[in-house]
């Protein structure tokens, strides 16, 4: 039995016919492959439509975190600047009080109670008051009556005051507002940079101990020195140390290098001053060259 074929007659020149035979399974087979062809290619297009609409949901949900995360950035810094901006505020009247020698001695910190505690606490309280006349010795102006004041030129001329330059060299930004050379933006300098030559020495510019000699981030490497009375000077961006922590400088000693390290555009010293760790113009104690006292 012969199967079920179709029949074609192509007229090809006038007056002419060409009889085709087709087989039934032939003409099924390729309508039944365009049909897959085109569900293919229709579940290929909806499939790139959907990975393209993933690929710009993930590109906007990204640049939403990006920009996020940059707003935060810059939120934090303003926190950051305004908190420091507050806290220097908040030290001036200290350091005026310092200034005009309003610095008063309390007793009470090292008088005896009635009833100590055990051992350990008596311990204890004897290793606060060794470490609080070690840091103030030099500063303390109390008799065993009551408070006294410290005269302001005793104080101002004290040796743990600082009063002379770190380094030689000139001014290139000041305390306050500016824009900040890397961002562009506008930042709370804290302190004053003093540019030099690369390797210059950097001098104490009060007597005090060393408690901070290594390498800070922003800072690059850093020398901190308590001076007491919560007096500290900081010095940073240093090429090198000439310092280690715990060390007893007087004024003049060199505790480092004038370097580039840390966010730095050259080589330069960044000064602070700060009283109770809250930063205060330092052009006001720079009086004198390092080379003088």
């Amino acid at each position: 039995m012969r199967g079920k074929s179709y029949t074609f007659f192509i007229a090809s020149t006038p007056g002419k016919l060409r009889k085709v035979v087709v087989p039934a399974y032939l003409i099924h087979g390729v309508v039944m492959l365009a049909l897959i062809g085109a569900i293919s290619v229709t579940a290929a297009v909806a499939s790139y439509s959907r990975m393209l609409w993933k690929v710009g949901n993930y590109n906007a949900v990204r640049h939403e975190l990006e920009t996020r995360t940059q707003q935060y950035r810059q939120l934090q810094a303003t926190v950051n600047d305004t908190n420091q901006r507050l806290d220097s505020l908040q030290s001036l009247a200290t350091e005026v009080a310092m200034t005009y020698g309003v610095l008063r001695y309390h007793p009470a910190a090292f008088d005896q109670v009635d009833n100590p505690g055990d051992s350990q606490d008596a311990f204890d309280r004897s290793i606060e008051q060794y470490t609080f006349l070690k840091r103030n010795a030099a500063l303390i102006a109390g008799y065993s009556g009551g408070m006294h004041l410290l005269s302001p030129l005793k104080f101002a001329d004290s040796s743990y005051t600082p009063s002379i330059w770190p380094v030689m060299g000139h001014i290139t930004d000041s305390f306050g507002e500016r824009l900040d050379p890397f961002s562009g933006e506008g930042a709370f300098h804290t302190g004053v940079d003093v540019a030099s030559d690369y390797g210059a020495p950097v001098h104490a510019t009060a007597d005090g101990v060393v408690t901070i000699a290594e390498t800070h981030a922003g800072y690059g490497r850093l020398v901190v020195i308590d001076h007491g009375f919560g007096i500290t000077t900081w010095y940073a961006h240093l090429s090198a140390f000439s310092a280690v922590v715990g060390a007893r400088i007087k004024r003049g000693e060199v505790v480092g290098y004038t370097g580039i390290s840390g966010r730095s555009t050259g080589p330069h010293v960044h000064y602070e001053v700060r009283v109770n760790n809250a930063p205060v113009n330092p052009w006001r104690y720079m009086k004198s060259s390092a080379a003088g006292d």
